[in-house]
């Protein structure tokens, strides 16, 4: 199989609930033109203005359990009854186009994600491409002082996303790099500085 030219990357990006990704990763986005995120597949109905294809792939629970049976999706879970995942075929052409793809992902997708690349040929364009980061706070003192923060969750939900940070801090070191969010401006700088030096080395 031919190896991409274009040096275009997938960047897997976990962290717990109040660590920041979101906001470090549209911050990314606006810095790179031609990087995006990688739309996903669900069976959940649309919300709001969501739109098929933009916003997610919307599908029946039988599209859905049967493109699961083809091997088709890179990841997939249940998520509150809902099922979600990530089509291959979307990824790899993506990629093909030259386009960066972000995916904002849990923990355990990213793991799915890892281990699907990690069993593709050395050259296969969406192994090459792979890259996973985490971001975690500077402290779990700081993230509970976030969480409370933001002031949109009951004292329980908080206690809820403690927990779960917990076991996701756990598996930080199973990612390629790690970058501590303390200061929003500084994290993003160490965000670019490992997209260019993941360039460098496909290059």
């Amino acid at each position: 199989m031919q190896a991409e030219k274009n040096n275009a990357l997938l960047l897997v990006v976990s962290a717990p609930s109040g660590a920041g990704k979101s906001t470090l990763c549209n911050r990314l986005v606006e810095k790179f033109p031609a990087m995006e995120y990688s739309v996903s597949c669900t069976t959940r109905a649309p919300r709001g203005g969501e739109k098929n294809r933009e916003h997610y792939h919307f599908l029946s629970r039988e599209e859905f359990d049967s493109k699961v049976a083809r091997g088709e999706f890179l990841e997939h879970a249940d998520v509150h009854g809902n099922l979600y995942g990530t089509l291959q075929s979307t990824v790899r052409e993506a990629l093909r186009q030259g386009r960066d793809l972000i995916m904002d992902i849990d923990v355990q997708g990213a793991a799915q994600i890892r281990s699907a690349c990690a069993a593709l040929p050395a050259d296969d364009p969406l192994r090459r491409s792979f890259v996973d980061i985490f971001i975690a706070p500077p402290s779990m003192d700081e993230l509970r002082r976030r969480l409370s923060d933001r002031a949109t969750d009951s004292e329980e939900t908080i206690e809820k996303r403690m927990r779960n940070a917990e076991k996701e801090m756990r598996e930080r070191d199973a990612y390629a790099h790690l970058i501590i969010n303390d200061q929003l401006d500084a994290a993003l700088e160490n965000l670019v500085q490992v997209i260019h030096a993941e360039r460098k080395k496909r290059a």
